[in-house]
């Protein structure tokens, strides 16, 4: 008897082990900043006159470097390009997994000729901006109030603020939408974000490893909110979304098999706010705007027209 008690136990202990291991495997290929093998770019639509947006990012009149304390102490760093004529409307512009700032040259350029004032961060770990982890959008909803709150600090009290997301930067808007803002943020847009951290996990392991989501996204989940404090199911779009009653634009290809088109439907139906979808036939994950830009532009202006 006592053998076989001996054997449960070196068993038990090469599992425990195993697992740990596993966990942090996956939380370093997932959640640590690094270049990516798994994805070209999560904000592949910005492609489209790269380099005329590029261009105009780095030099447009006005640019200055914002920066701001983290609730946690983070030091971060977004760029912001005032509009052309005095503005009281500024655009909130949030790129996604591993971008950075300059990624959202073209929605930023958007935004600009609509008459906006546009202030992109750079997300913590990315870029610019300080950080050793990635949040998926949940500590960053909380470094969105801060940049909403350093718009109306430095823009005066009277000024509009929309929010605006690509991937995980539209995760984040969402559930930035979640919080007590404050009554200057009218609206929000985002294009092709996930419904919870856990659901996209899940997905992301199936299709890349072939592997369930037990026992891999539980023990990752608790090796990161050791190392990141928090747990993936915190994470969740469509809880924070149940909160929000802020007018709402979704956008998503039919074509996405990164963030799946049928997750469109799951964050549409769960918030409470005024709310418009519109899907972009044959468009990939985060490529609607490359697929039809124009359209994109008047889709986006006509719905901001509304509310703001």
């Amino acid at each position: 008897m006592k053998i076989f008690i001996r054997i449960f136990f070196v068993l038990l202990f090469i599992v425990v082990v195993g697992l740990i291991f596993a966990g942090n495997y996956f939380y370093n290929y997932a959640v640590v900043p690094s270049e990516k093998s798994f994805l070209e770019s999560d904000t592949p639509g910005t492609k489209v006159k790269k380099s005329a947006d590029q261009e105009w990012f780095e030099q447009a009149t006005g640019r200055t470097d914002w920066h701001l304390t983290a609730e946690d102490g983070l030091k971060l760093r977004a760029i912001y390009i005032p509009s052309d004529s005095p503005s009281t409307k500024t655009a909130l512009v949030v790129h996604g997994y591993m971008g950075k700032a300059d990624t959202m040259a073209a929605y930023a350029k958007m935004y600009h000729d609509m008459g906006y004032n546009v202030l992109v961060p750079d997300a913590r770990g990315h870029g610019q901006s300080e950080g050793d982890y990635i949040g998926f959008g949940w500590h960053e909803r909380r470094d969105m109030v801060g940049w909403i709150d350093e718009i109306i600090q430095k823009n005066g009290s009277d000024e509009t603020i929309t929010l605006f997301g690509i991937s995980m930067g539209a995760a984040t808007v969402m559930m930035t939408a979640g919080e007590p803002l404050p009554k200057n943020v009218v609206s929000i847009v985002e294009d092709c974000g996930y419904a919870s951290v856990n659901e996209e996990l899940t997905y992301q392991l199936k299709e890349l490893f072939g592997l369930p989501a037990f026992p891999l996204i539980p023990v990752t989940s608790l090796v990161t909110k050791v190392r990141a404090n928090y747990f993936f199911g915190e994470a969740d779009v469509v809880k924070q979304l149940h909160k929000n009653q802020l007018p709402i634009l979704f956008i998503h290809g039919d074509a996405d098999t990164f963030v799946p088109f049928h997750m469109l439907d799951e964050v549409y139906e769960a918030t409470n706010g005024p709310k418009e979808k519109w899907v972009v036939p044959g468009a990939e994950h985060a490529k609607s705007y490359a697929v039809d830009p124009e359209q994109y532009r008047q889709k986006v202006k006509a719905f901001l027209e509304k509310y703001n």
